[in-house]
């Protein structure tokens, strides 16, 4: 039995050392020139420069980033299939859809996570609201006369608006769009009059005076827009929310690829021009252990299960 055992542990040694022996697919479950995306892609170039083989991006976007999620859930566990992707497909879309195909729990290993960020509430200039505490009383004076964007049922910027939609005790009219661009050009346009946004894809429009700045979800400013207070110095630490991108694998990949996998990434996005240009995208790199990283997800939803059940919110 033992000598059984040793030889098991030889060759899964043997396997590590030879991984990755084809291409590499990388799922992203959102569109080209999303931040997901970008990340993803700056990660899969270094993976395929350490580790020698193509490591090739598969943008497949749709239900909340669940159609991405499912196909790497159902791939083979021999680390050749990834998924780079946000806080709704891995944590949080299983409170929000009734049917998933996949359990996210049970079908998806976390490999690392990888960057986060706090978000911007924006709202037209046409909004009568010059700070979040007038906003916030406008809602009340003016029930659902507002509706709000955000890059997808469970994603941040859809459960942060909830998050405070059930606190303040306000109602909004949520519209979904596939990735910020989209929702952007759309609140420009005046379809929708505010949303919480990566501070990085409305920043060009908050400069030019297109939109207006009320709260960043952190506990403390933001270096990329010092001048607008966090939810925190307003009275509101409750708001703190992140958004996030992760590194998954399908659940059974062997241990010994996965610490090969975990230490390539983490070397990868700590790297000096990886931290400035996810700093340039509003993205603080957070890089560590797949056990820190499920202890994230745990957290996460624990955190947006209750606000979800709480708000009512759903996959709209």
């Amino acid at each position: 039995m033992f000598f059984f055992f040793v030889l098991l542990c030889f060759f899964a040694s043997v396997q590590a050392q030879q991984y990755p022996h084809k291409a590499v697919k990388v799922i992203i479950p959102y569109p080209p020139g999303s931040t997901p995306d970008i990340v993803g892609r700056t990660l899969s170039t270094k993976l395929q420069e350490a580790l020698g083989q193509p490591f090739v991006v598969e943008n497949r976007a749709g239900a909340g980033g669940n159609i991405g999620a499912d196909s790497v859930a159902k791939s083979a566990p021999d680390g050749h299939t990834l998924l780079v992707a946000v806080n709704g497909p891995v944590a949080v879309n299983k409170f929000l859809y009734k049917n998933l195909p996949y359990d996210s729990d049970r079908d998806l290993l976390p490999i690392s996570l990888l960057a986060s960020s706090p978000q911007m509430l924006v709202v037209m200039p046409s909004v009568e609201a010059n700070d979040f505490k007038v906003f916030l009383s406008y809602l009340k004076k003016n029930p659902g006369r507002l509706s709000y964007g955000s890059v997808g049922s469970g994603s941040a910027s859809h459960l942060t608006m909830e998050l405070l939609k059930s606190d303040a005790g306000v109602f909004i009219v949520h519209i979904p769009y596939r990735g910020f661009p989209p929702a952007v050009t759309d609140m420009l346009s005046g379809n929708i009059q505010t949303m919480f946004a990566i501070i990085p894809a409305v920043l060009p429009q908050v400069k030019a005076g297109k939109l207006r700045p009320l709260a960043v979800t952190g506990l403390k400013r933001s270096a990329m827009a010092p001048e607008v207070p966090s939810v925190a110095e307003l009275g509101y630490p409750q708001l703190e929310s992140l958004a996030w991108i992760g590194l998954l694998a399908p659940a059974g990949l062997p241990q010994e690829i996965l610490n090969r996998i975990n230490a390539q990434t983490v070397r990868a996005m700590r790297a000096a021009d990886t931290v400035d240009m996810l700093g340039k995208q509003g993205f603080d790199v957070a890089a560590g252990s797949p056990a820190e990283f499920s202890a994230w997800i745990r957290a996460e939803q624990a955190k947006w299960s209750k606000v979800i059940r709480v708000s009512g919110a759903t996959a709209d």
